[in-house]
């Protein structure tokens, strides 16, 4: 047990203050199957445990007690397989810890979105030191490769800070080491962008460019201040008709909110679920597998998959396998539909502008606070962390409400 602790601290995988608790599971985990440490652990081993805790403790206990049994199986293949021999060739050996990146991030439960975007940097990083061991690897080859980013790519400050954070990952989870002081690398710029925003009669404009789901969706962001994902992950549930408000699950930072749900939206999104209905009733007489659920909520609700209320309000046409587990099931639409749909729209509306499915929750915020409302509530409704980010619109938002005119237009 105590190599198992050792991994938990250097791999920092879970708070230091909690890995006595997880060393406690694990331990009353293996009593109450009578196992040993060296045990092989079945599925149906960790779910005649976690069923028996469900009875005596409280949820959280339970959902714990099962990060800390799923951690500690890691922990033994990890152990058992081992990572490649410092003598293996080193293309195998990146590919060995390619491997173990992905595997963890699965374990802490992060997006598919930020599984690719990490592994992407791997790769990039990998290419940029020309196959070096990774076993040999410093801050200097960080700091060259931050560099190499400003310098060379000329990439955003964010797309740099990406960078960072991927291989910040990397060396804290796989490598089992710090990354080092990395002040000297070269960074990029921060460049100070005010965000573009239509007017209402351009609004006006580019929805009656679009049609069907896609003029619901894009009307629904507009209305709302939604994200494009947070739109296309709406559940049946997450709409309150008759409060006209709409609920945010997981947003940015994984954060729930509640913002509008339009009056004038409520009929069309009625018509809209009569069809989606439809499709939910086809898929359950076809015994296709449920919508994908966040891990946490398939054991707490094991049926919630094939409910109603967890159905999309934007589903695929056509069913896909799930890119992790492989399942075949119905997922929500696909992001880029919209986006290219938008962009169309605009060059055909005559909108000389960059308009993208990120500009209407832009539109929506300005066009708030030109109407008066309060900067906190606008906060509130877009899910801003802080006012600082919100404030961005005041820049945008029109300057002459106080009936400023320019001495260009005085007589």
């Amino acid at each position: 047990m105590d190599g198992f602790k050792q991994f938990l601290t250097s791999a920092k995988l879970v708070p230091e203050n909690r890995i006595p608790y997880y060393i406690r599971w694990i331990n009353k985990f293996l009593t109450y199957q009578g196992k040993t440490s060296e045990a092989d652990i079945g599925t149906s081993d960790i779910d005649l445990f976690l069923n028996s805790l469900q009875r005596k403790v409280e949820g959280w206990q339970v959902r714990q007690a099962e990060e800390a049994i799923r951690l500690y199986v890691y922990y033994k293949s990890r152990h058992h397989n081992g990572l490649p021999a410092q003598n293996t060739d080193t293309k195998a050996i990146w590919r060995q810890y390619g491997q173990e990146m992905k595997a963890i991030i699965r374990l802490k439960h992060m997006a598919y979105s930020t599984e690719k975007t990490y592994l992407g940097w791997l790769r990039s990083f990998y290419t940029f030191l020309k196959g070096h061991p990774p076993d040999q690897l410093d801050e200097t080859h960080v700091m060259n490769f931050l560099s190499f980013l400003a310098v060379d790519r000329k990439v955003a400050k964010g797309t740099q800070n990406q960078a960072m954070n991927a291989l910040l990952f990397f060396f804290r989870h796989v490598l089992n080491k710090d990354m080092g002081d990395i002040r000297g690398a070269v960074r990029s710029s921060k460049n100070i962008t005010l965000p573009v925003v239509l007017s209402r009669d351009e609004v006006n404009r580019l929805l009656e460019k679009l049609d069907g789901v896609r003029r619901l969706m894009a009307q629904a962001i507009y209305g709302a201040g939604l994200r494009n994902n947070e739109c296309i992950q709406l559940r049946i549930k997450d709409l309150d008709f008759e409060r006209e408000c709409l609920t945010v699950r997981c947003g940015k930072g994984n954060k729930d909110r509640q913002t509008l749900l339009p009056a004038s939206l409520q009929g069309p999104l009625r018509d809209h679920l009569e069809k989606v209905r439809e499709l939910y009733e086809e898929d359950r007489k076809n015994d296709l597998p449920g919508v994908y659920m966040p891990t946490a909520l398939v054991r707490k609700y094991p049926n919630a998959s094939v409910s109603w209320e967890w159905f999309w309000v934007f589903p695929a046409g056509n069913i896909s396998v799930d890119p992790r587990t492989k399942v075949i099931r119905r997922h929500h639409v696909h992001p880029s539909g919209l986006q290219k749909a938008i962009k169309i729209a605009a060059r055909t509306a005559g909108i000389h502008k960059k308009v993208n499915v990120h500009t209407l929750r832009h539109s929506f915020a300005t066009h708030l606070l030109e109407g008066g409302y309060d900067i906190r509530t606008i906060q509130e409704l877009l899910g801003h962390s802080s006012v600082k980010t919100t404030m961005i619109y005041t820049h945008v938002a029109k300057k002459n409400r106080l009936g400023v005119k320019s001495p260009l237009d005085t007589p």
